[in-house]
Order: C-alpha cells, then structure tokens, then sequence
C-alpha cells in the first residue's frame, strides 16, 4: 500500500493574493512589452497568460508523476525490452 502522498516539493499556505509585484530586469521587460504588442496585448495580460499556461503545465505533470507512481504502485510496469522497442519504434535511426 502507498504511503501517503509525498509531494515533489513541500506545501506551503499561500495567502490568498489579488496583486503581485514582479520585478523584471529592463531587457526582460523590453522584450515583453515587443511581444505582448505584437500579441495586442498589455504587458500585463500577456504575464496571466504565461503564468496561467506555466500553472496549468505543472498541475498536468504533476498528475501524470502521481498516476505514474499509482501504476508503479500496483506494479504496472514495462520491461527494459519493450521501453527499447517503443523508443525505437518513435525514433528509428
């Protein structure tokens, strides 16, 4: 049976936080600004969307390392032969 859940990096509260201040190094908010108006965005807008997108990519990881250790759990797994032939298979050459 598995232990209880031992995250990748320890839980901390977080208060609950309506605004942030980042600081950004000039070059960095040079290059962010070109891009959010390339995008028609503010600046602003395009950081939510980064950080959204970055939020929601480790949230999905961090699901696929649980599921992958619940399949390892119940001894789920591939032999090194088979992950050989599938990496072979993907990448041929």
């Amino acid at each position: 049976m598995r232990k209880p859940k031992n995250r990748l990096t320890p839980s901390t509260p977080m208060p609950n936080l309506t605004s942030m201040e980042v600081h950004l190094n000039s070059e960095l908010q040079q290059k962010l600004g070109l891009l959010a108006a390339q995008q028609g965005m503010t600046s602003e807008a395009l950081v939510v969307e980064a950080v959204e997108r970055m939020v929601s990519h480790d949230e999905w990881f961090l699901r696929e390392v649980e599921k992958g250790l619940e399949e390892a759990d119940r001894g789920d797994l591939i032999d090194h032969a088979e992950v050989r032939r599938i990496i072979d298979q993907r990448y041929p050459g």
